[in-house]
């Protein structure tokens, strides 16, 4: 049990820092990608079809990508920004160009569920584009982000135990690497137990949170 705990501890410590620091950047990048796609629309607070068009092609391209080619491809950038392309750390870069897309469609979708008539009354008022983002957009559209944020998370747990292929370590690697390669069924089992708890803690307090804030109940 001791040898069990000591090679589990180490690979979710390595889960966590891995899905973390991808959630963070993931968001970084697609957060405001997916206000753009809103807001450049037709019919949109600062519609412009061009770039709506070039934007949203961007995003389906690379939510095309299967995640472990992804990884494969971008290894070059990786090892330019990490300086090496393999490890825990070396995971967060393929791990965030993969959720930024889902993410910036996971914000397209939670906004749009904004009541327009909000909008157009503040809109009206003389709002600008900047304050209808951060004063109704975003404010209104809060639970509905809480849950996609929840959901990014959750696959970002799937796409690490995936990183694990190419030795990203976590979980995902400590199954592969105990449980296939050298037929430690516990250790898999372990794993496997482990990143379920894992994600039904995280949908659990996503849930809680988007309940507390929606205004709407």
């Amino acid at each position: 049990m001791d040898n069990l705990i000591s090679l589990l501890l180490p690979s979710l410590w390595e889960t966590i820092v891995m899905v973390a620091l991808s959630t963070v950047f993931s968001l970084a990048l697609g957060f405001p990608l997916g206000i753009l796609l809103v807001i450049t629309e037709k019919d949109g607070i600062w519609e412009k079809p061009a770039l709506n068009s070039i934007l949203s092609a961007i995003v389906n391209i690379f939510r095309s990508f299967p995640f472990i080619i992804l990884m494969i491809f971008v290894m070059p950038l990786t090892k330019l920004i990490i300086g090496k392309s393999i490890g825990t750390l070396a995971t967060v870069v393929p791990l965030s160009i993969a959720a930024a897309p889902f993410v910036a469609r996971i914000i397209e979708g939670a906004l749009k569920e904004v009541d327009k008539g909000i909008i157009e009354a503040v809109s009206s008022m003389g709002a600008s584009t900047f304050e209808i983002i951060t004063k109704v957009l975003i404010p209104e559209a809060m639970p509905s982000l809480v849950l996609g944020i929840t959901l990014t998370i959750i696959n970002l747990i799937g796409y690490s135990a995936m990183a694990g292929a190419i030795g990203g370590g976590g979980l995902g690697d400590l199954a592969i690497r105990y449980g296939y390669h050298r037929f430690q069924t516990d250790v898999m089992i372990a794993s496997v137990v482990l990143i379920i708890i894992l994600v039904q803690a995280i949908q659990f307090i996503g849930n809680t949170i988007a309940l507390i804030i929606d205004k709407r109940k």
